[in-house]
């Protein structure tokens, strides 16, 4: 019997350790909360960032988790921690990591939204669609919070959205600002090589001083990653010009001479 115990106890330890790594909670400032799922991309595990905030009529939550296994996890995560049921949800762009559990969540009762041109692109791409729709940037006010839902351009995706609190100072930036950690602006087939770097310099303008920004993959402490972001976009930006120019001559060189 001792055995079996013991047996069964490791079982446990290791299951409540899995259930762990599949979603990780953290709390950003005041009633700000980032949490993180996981999946591969190119052969590695990465984390995927979205955050969530508790406010007086219930939590908002900011994009879906990554991991399918994990909708109903964070809503029962939130509950258990906080007392607070999810009130909406928004996803700031069209792919699978921020859109993945809009349609799970709306039939839990929790309103979701998006952007005209995700919904668009999401109908386009078979990805989950939001039940109400954002036209143009918007403000929203919840209990004692005010944040607004900006479109800066095209970026990581045409239609990615950025989320600024403008008293707490805190800007969630999802997949358009990428990590400290980050040697390069990652995912690219969905991107605009020669408009990120506008984009962000637009969102640098839309909102000054940020104090806390959360990015959309790997580590979010370090505020800095909107400006190592626009410096990453600005590479690519001076590339894609150096290849726009390589073929202009290529082409160039294969005309033929006129008779």
């Amino acid at each position: 019997m001792r055995t079996i115990a013991i047996i069964l106890l490791l079982l446990l330890s290791s299951a409540v350790v899995r259930a762990q790594e599949a979603l990780t909670i953290s709390r950003l400032t005041g009633d700000f909360y980032v949490y993180a799922t996981y999946s591969t991309y190119q052969g590695k595990r990465i984390s995927a960032n979205g955050m969530y905030l508790l406010t007086s009529e219930g939590a908002v939550l900011f994009d879906t988790p990554w991991d399918t296994t994990q909708f109903q996890p964070l809503l029962d995560s939130i509950r258990a921690r906080h007392g607070q049921r999810v009130r909406f949800c928004i996803a700031t762009h069209f792919h699978a990591d921020r859109t993945g559990g809009l349609e799970y969540y709306r039939s839990r009762g929790v309103a979701t939204y998006t952007t005209r041109m995700t919904d668009s692109l999401s109908a386009r791409r078979g990805m989950k669609r939001a039940e109400h729709l954002l036209h143009g940037d918007s403000s929203f006010t919840v209990g004692s919070y005010r944040f607004r839902v900006i479109y800066p351009g095209p970026g990581h995706a045409p239609d990615n959205i950025v989320i600024w609190f403008p008293r707490e100072r805190v800007l969630y930036g999802g997949c358009l600002i990428k990590s400290v950690a980050d040697s390069d602006l990652g995912n690219l087939g969905d991107a605009s090589r020669s408009r990120y770097a506008g984009t962000v310099r637009a969102v640098l303008a839309a909102c000054p001083s940020a104090r806390y920004v959360v990015t959309g993959h790997n580590s979010w402490q370090d505020p800095r990653s909107l400006r190592h972001t626009l410096r990453l976009a600005e590479r690519l930006r001076r590339q894609a010009g150096r290849e726009k120019q390589r073929g202009a001559a290529g082409a160039g060189g294969r005309q033929r001479p006129k008779s």
